[in-house]
């Protein structure tokens, strides 16, 4: 369904996207960020489900700033591997590559961004920090307490697991008490229970969380 194309950030550094497009008229554009496996069949899939709701989805290559190409799956030596890469992705970098994706998907109207595990984070940290964004979408960012003191500059939602292994409960009621400009959303399931890949997958709270960011793309990019 969807293409490879090529971005160029602010410092020179050229990463893929994977982008995907709807059927019609577009009603905005969505940065879909990956998590911390590389733009793989999972989070191709999810662009394109976003683009069959009606936006142009782009999902930039963040992992391209250590190695190009990654793509990991989710057993537990990739998890490893996924978790060493990442490390290596200079923060900074990063942001400069969701800015490029940005300010590319600017041409289809406004533009959401929403992530994933690592990409959860990202998004938050969009919304702080980045321009030309209208809203973001945080699902499980483990990073996000860390950063909770940042507002937001556009409207945000975040998505927690209750059974989360990797993000404890302390850490999103510290989001919580800091970002009460934030609706935050708790489900009965774990880290990962969007990614139907994933052993962690929960169908319920995977469709609930998605009902909900589709119903507020719908009223912050329309």
């Amino acid at each position: 369904m969807g293409q490879t194309i090529a971005l160029s950030a602010k410092d020179g550094h050229k990463l893929g996207a994977y982008r995907a497009d709807p059927s019609g008229k577009a009603r905005g554009a969505l940065v879909v960020v990956q998590e911390i496996f590389g733009v793989n069949n999972h989070m191709r899939h999810v662009t394109d489900d976003f683009a069959r709701q009606g936006y142009v989805a782009v999902s930039p290559a963040l992992f391209d700033r250590v190695e190009k190409g990654i793509e990991l799956g989710y057993d537990p030596k990739s998890v490893e591997s996924g978790r060493n890469i990442r490390a290596k992705v200079p923060l900074d970098g990063t942001l400069l590559d969701l800015q490029a994706t940005i300010d590319y998907a600017k041409q289809f109207g406004k533009v959401g961004v929403v992530g994933y595990c690592w990409g959860g984070s990202l998004a938050f940290l969009a919304a702080t920090r980045l321009d030309g964004v209208a809203a973001a979408v945080g699902y499980y960012g483990g990073m996000i307490a860390a950063h909770a003191q940042e507002k937001p500059r556009v409207p945000v939602i975040l998505h927690f697991g209750e059974h989360d292994q990797s993000i404890p409960m302390r850490d999103v009621e510290k989001v919580k008490q800091a970002r009460t400009d934030v609706p935050i959303y708790v489900y009965n399931a774990g880290h990962g229970f969007s990614c139907d890949e994933r052993g962690s997958y929960n169908a319920d709270a995977s469709k609930v969380a998605l009902d909900r960011t589709l119903k507020f793309f719908a009223e912050k990019l329309g």
